[in-house]
Protein backbone atom coordinates (compact mmCIF):
# COMPACT_ATOMS: atom_id res chain seq x y z
CA UNK A 1 0.00 0.00 0.00
CA UNK A 2 1.56 3.48 -1.05
CA UNK A 3 1.59 5.81 2.06
CA UNK A 4 -1.20 7.90 0.15
CA UNK A 5 -3.38 5.00 0.11
CA UNK A 6 -2.41 4.01 3.55
CA UNK A 7 -3.49 7.68 4.99
CA UNK A 8 -6.75 7.08 3.23
CA UNK A 9 -7.43 4.28 4.72
CA UNK A 10 -6.56 5.35 8.05
CA UNK A 11 -8.62 8.51 7.92
CA UNK A 12 -11.53 6.08 7.09
CA UNK A 13 -10.38 4.34 10.24
CA UNK A 14 -10.58 7.27 12.49
CA UNK A 15 -14.02 7.23 12.02
CA UNK A 16 -14.68 4.57 14.55
CA UNK A 17 -11.05 3.24 15.64
CA UNK A 18 -9.01 6.57 16.34
CA UNK A 19 -6.22 5.28 18.29
CA UNK A 20 -5.73 2.31 16.06
CA UNK A 21 -5.45 4.67 13.24
CA UNK A 22 -2.87 7.05 14.27
CA UNK A 23 -0.93 3.62 15.44
CA UNK A 24 -1.42 2.50 11.60
CA UNK A 25 0.88 5.37 10.64
CA UNK A 26 4.00 5.17 12.18
CA UNK A 27 4.96 8.25 10.68
CA UNK A 28 2.05 10.10 12.27
CA UNK A 29 2.33 8.80 15.79
CA UNK A 30 6.39 8.98 15.76
CA UNK A 31 5.52 12.84 14.62
CA UNK A 32 3.13 13.30 17.22
CA UNK A 33 5.41 12.27 20.22
CA UNK A 34 8.68 13.97 18.96
CA UNK A 35 6.44 17.21 18.55
CA UNK A 36 5.32 17.58 21.81
CA UNK A 37 8.85 16.29 23.37
CA UNK A 38 10.26 19.24 21.48
CA UNK A 39 7.42 21.88 22.34
CA UNK A 40 6.65 22.63 19.21
CA UNK A 41 3.19 23.08 19.46
CA UNK A 42 3.62 25.73 21.64
CA UNK A 43 4.17 28.38 18.29
CA UNK A 44 0.22 27.69 17.18
CA UNK A 45 -2.66 29.50 18.50
CA UNK A 46 -6.15 28.07 19.28
CA UNK A 47 -8.76 26.96 16.70
CA UNK A 48 -12.35 25.73 16.57
CA UNK A 49 -12.36 22.19 15.08
CA UNK A 50 -16.07 23.60 13.45
CA UNK A 51 -15.48 24.99 10.08
CA UNK A 52 -16.48 28.23 8.97
CA UNK A 53 -17.14 27.04 5.61
CA UNK A 54 -19.05 23.89 5.95
CA UNK A 55 -20.61 24.87 9.55
CA UNK A 56 -19.45 21.31 10.25
CA UNK A 57 -16.86 20.02 12.40
CA UNK A 58 -14.37 18.61 10.28
CA UNK A 59 -13.06 15.94 12.92
CA UNK A 60 -15.18 13.77 15.00
CA UNK A 61 -14.62 14.45 18.85
CA UNK A 62 -12.99 10.92 19.46
CA UNK A 63 -10.10 11.82 16.93
CA UNK A 64 -9.84 15.79 18.80
CA UNK A 65 -9.04 14.07 21.54
CA UNK A 66 -6.65 11.44 20.56
CA UNK A 67 -4.55 13.72 18.54
CA UNK A 68 -4.49 15.76 21.94
CA UNK A 69 -3.74 13.40 24.31
CA UNK A 70 -1.01 12.19 21.57
CA UNK A 71 0.51 15.66 21.85
CA UNK A 72 0.15 15.91 25.05
CA UNK A 73 -2.19 18.87 25.54
CA UNK A 74 -5.41 19.34 27.27
CA UNK A 75 -8.30 20.55 24.46
CA UNK A 76 -11.93 21.49 25.21
CA UNK A 77 -14.05 20.20 22.13
CA UNK A 78 -14.64 22.19 19.89
CA UNK A 79 -11.18 24.42 20.59
CA UNK A 80 -7.94 22.66 20.41
CA UNK A 81 -4.76 23.32 19.09
CA UNK A 82 -3.99 24.85 16.09
CA UNK A 83 -0.90 23.13 15.26
CA UNK A 84 -2.95 19.55 16.34
CA UNK A 85 -5.58 20.74 14.17
CA UNK A 86 -4.95 22.45 10.67
CA UNK A 87 -1.30 20.17 10.18
CA UNK A 88 -2.16 16.82 11.47
CA UNK A 89 -5.78 16.63 12.17
CA UNK A 90 -6.68 17.45 8.70
CA UNK A 91 -4.73 14.81 7.04
CA UNK A 92 -7.13 12.40 8.36
CA UNK A 93 -10.27 14.32 7.91
CA UNK A 94 -12.92 12.85 5.78
CA UNK A 95 -15.55 16.15 5.74
CA UNK A 96 -15.77 18.20 2.02
CA UNK A 97 -15.18 21.24 2.08
CA UNK A 98 -15.59 23.98 -0.99
CA UNK A 99 -11.75 23.90 -1.22
CA UNK A 100 -11.65 19.95 -1.17
CA UNK A 101 -10.80 17.52 1.36
CA UNK A 102 -8.37 19.64 4.56
CA UNK A 103 -5.19 17.11 3.86
CA UNK A 104 -5.15 18.40 -0.29
CA UNK A 105 -2.91 21.55 1.34
CA UNK A 106 -0.11 19.26 2.45
CA UNK A 107 -0.12 16.81 -0.60
CA UNK A 108 -1.03 18.09 -3.97
CA UNK A 109 2.31 20.08 -3.84
CA UNK A 110 0.68 23.53 -4.75
CA UNK A 111 1.23 24.96 -1.42
CA UNK A 112 5.10 23.63 -1.47
CA UNK A 113 5.75 25.52 -5.12
CA UNK A 114 3.83 28.85 -3.34
CA UNK A 115 6.58 28.54 -0.87
CA UNK A 116 9.51 28.08 -3.14
CA UNK A 117 9.88 24.82 -1.21
CA UNK A 118 11.61 21.77 -2.92
CA UNK A 119 8.89 19.38 -4.35
CA UNK A 120 8.01 16.84 -1.74
CA UNK A 121 8.75 19.43 1.63
CA UNK A 122 5.08 19.08 2.92
CA UNK A 123 4.73 15.42 1.75
CA UNK A 124 3.78 14.30 5.79
CA UNK A 125 5.86 11.08 5.73
CA UNK A 126 9.38 12.20 3.72
CA UNK A 127 12.14 13.54 5.13
CA UNK A 128 13.83 13.61 9.07
CA UNK A 129 11.59 16.83 9.90
CA UNK A 130 8.39 16.65 11.12
CA UNK A 131 5.28 17.86 9.17
CA UNK A 132 4.64 20.37 11.93
CA UNK A 133 8.21 21.59 12.11
CA UNK A 134 8.11 22.08 8.63
CA UNK A 135 4.88 23.97 8.39
CA UNK A 136 6.07 26.44 11.35
CA UNK A 137 8.93 27.06 9.63
CA UNK A 138 7.16 28.20 6.01
CA UNK A 139 4.67 29.84 7.87
CA UNK A 140 7.55 31.87 10.11
CA UNK A 141 9.12 33.19 6.72
CA UNK A 142 5.68 34.31 5.21
CA UNK A 143 5.00 36.08 8.25
CA UNK A 144 8.06 37.79 8.07
CA UNK A 145 7.13 39.54 5.04
CA UNK A 146 6.79 43.18 5.48
CA UNK A 147 3.52 43.33 3.08
CA UNK A 148 1.54 41.15 5.86
CA UNK A 149 -1.25 42.83 6.78
CA UNK A 150 -2.08 43.39 10.49
CA UNK A 151 -5.71 43.57 11.92
CA UNK A 152 -6.97 44.18 15.07
CA UNK A 153 -10.04 42.20 16.04
CA UNK A 154 -11.87 41.14 19.62
CA UNK A 155 -9.18 42.44 21.22
CA UNK A 156 -6.77 40.30 19.00
CA UNK A 157 -3.88 41.38 16.76
CA UNK A 158 -4.51 39.26 13.74
CA UNK A 159 -1.11 38.90 10.63
CA UNK A 160 -2.32 37.89 7.50
CA UNK A 161 0.82 37.01 5.33
CA UNK A 162 0.24 36.36 1.17
CA UNK A 163 3.86 34.74 -0.69
CA UNK A 164 4.59 36.09 -4.22
CA UNK A 165 2.46 34.65 -6.55
CA UNK A 166 2.88 31.72 -9.02
CA UNK A 167 3.29 32.30 -12.43
CA UNK A 168 -0.29 30.90 -12.81
CA UNK A 169 -1.11 32.67 -9.91
CA UNK A 170 -1.15 31.10 -6.35
CA UNK A 171 0.33 32.12 -3.54
CA UNK A 172 0.90 30.78 0.34
CA UNK A 173 -1.34 32.13 2.85
CA UNK A 174 0.08 31.87 6.59
CA UNK A 175 -2.13 32.99 9.64
CA UNK A 176 -1.31 34.12 12.92
CA UNK A 177 -3.02 35.82 15.82
CA UNK A 178 -1.19 36.95 19.15
CA UNK A 179 1.86 35.80 17.53
CA UNK A 180 0.80 32.32 17.41
CA UNK A 181 0.46 30.17 13.83
CA UNK A 182 -3.26 29.62 13.21
CA UNK A 183 -2.70 28.22 9.47
CA UNK A 184 -1.27 28.31 6.01
CA UNK A 185 -2.66 26.99 2.73
CA UNK A 186 -2.60 28.19 -0.42
CA UNK A 187 -4.83 30.79 -2.44
CA UNK A 188 -5.36 30.23 -5.88
CA UNK A 189 -6.75 33.81 -6.47
CA UNK A 190 -4.62 36.21 -3.72
CA UNK A 191 -6.28 39.67 -5.08
CA UNK A 192 -9.47 38.37 -5.10
CA UNK A 193 -8.93 37.50 -0.97
CA UNK A 194 -7.43 40.87 -0.45
CA UNK A 195 -10.28 42.06 -1.74
CA UNK A 196 -12.85 40.14 -0.04
CA UNK A 197 -11.44 40.08 3.30
CA UNK A 198 -13.69 43.07 5.16
CA UNK A 199 -13.95 44.14 8.13
CA UNK A 200 -11.39 42.62 10.95
CA UNK A 201 -12.47 39.58 12.61
CA UNK A 202 -11.02 36.39 13.35
CA UNK A 203 -10.66 34.11 10.44
CA UNK A 204 -9.98 30.50 9.57
CA UNK A 205 -11.20 29.17 12.63
CA UNK A 206 -8.99 30.71 14.45
CA UNK A 207 -10.60 31.25 18.14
Amino acid sequence: MTSSAALDAAAARALSDPAAAISSLPWLSTALADDAAAGRFAAWGRSSVIDENVAAAVLARPLFDELHARAGLEASWPVGNAGVLHVYGYLLSTTPTPYGLKRERWLTGELERACGLDAGAFVPWVGTQTLLSRATAAASVLLARPDALTEEAEGRTARIALGAPLPEGTAALAYAVDGLLVTMFPVADPAALRAGLGAPRLRWNAV
